[in-house]
């Protein structure tokens, strides 16, 4: 399928609306909803395509759901489209807060609802850990291989979650050691093809 045949979104309302309904999903985060949406759903990225501007969101400042919105929608119609994403991705989910603090506020003390939040976050975890075990399978044509992804990965967890260092230190020292490391590859996947 060439990218003229590839689906994509017909208007910058689709792209609006599109995320307009990933945010309210997104409770405890929208990345489970994102990925679905964007590669299994509407095909707008490839899997791959959607592990590399995923990886670039999540270096970007600013929260990575919104770095994707914006990158989703500027790939398809510039920055009319990134505007229309970010937009999309604020509107519903600022009302449903707004409503939801004001509900809190009332309501907040009963441990039904402190039970009920609590069981919110294991999900978000579940739903977390549910797509990342989905885009392995985006890694088998990696430039890394899939040996070297898994050092990474196993490294950004530990690094993370048992050692408590910083995401910016990670993303800086592991991503730095990958870019570095795909550079060289790519490098020398290209003498290798000039040959």
């Amino acid at each position: 399928m060439t990218s003229l045949e590839r689906p994509r979104p017909q208007s910058i309302r689709e792209v609006f609306i599109t995320f307009s309904l990933l945010a309210i999903q997104g409770f405890g985060g929208v990345l489970a909803f994102i990925e679905r949406e964007m590669v299994e759903k509407k095909k707008w990225l490839t899997r791959a395509e959607f592990i590399e501007e995923w990886a670039v969101a999540r270096t970007m400042p600013g929260p990575p759901a919104l770095n994707i919105a914006v990158i989703v929608g500027s790939r398809y119609f510039g920055w009319r489209g990134a505007v229309a994403a970010v937009v999309g991705m604020f509107a519903m989910p600022s009302v449903i807060v707004l409503l939801l603090a004001v509900a809190y506020t009332f309501f907040g003390h009963h441990p039904e609802v402190i039970s009920a939040l609590r069981g919110m976050g294991a999900v978000a975890a579940g739903l977390i850990t549910a797509t990342g075990i989905k885009l392995l399978s985006g890694l088998k044509n990696n430039i890394l291989g899939p040996v070297l992804c898994a050092i990474l990965g196993v490294a950004s967890f530990v690094g993370t979650a048992l050692l408590q260092w910083r995401m910016t230190y990670v993303l800086l020292g592991l991503g730095g050691i990958g870019c570095v490391i795909a550079y060289i590859k790519l490098k020398d996947a290209a003498k290798k093809a000039k040959l």
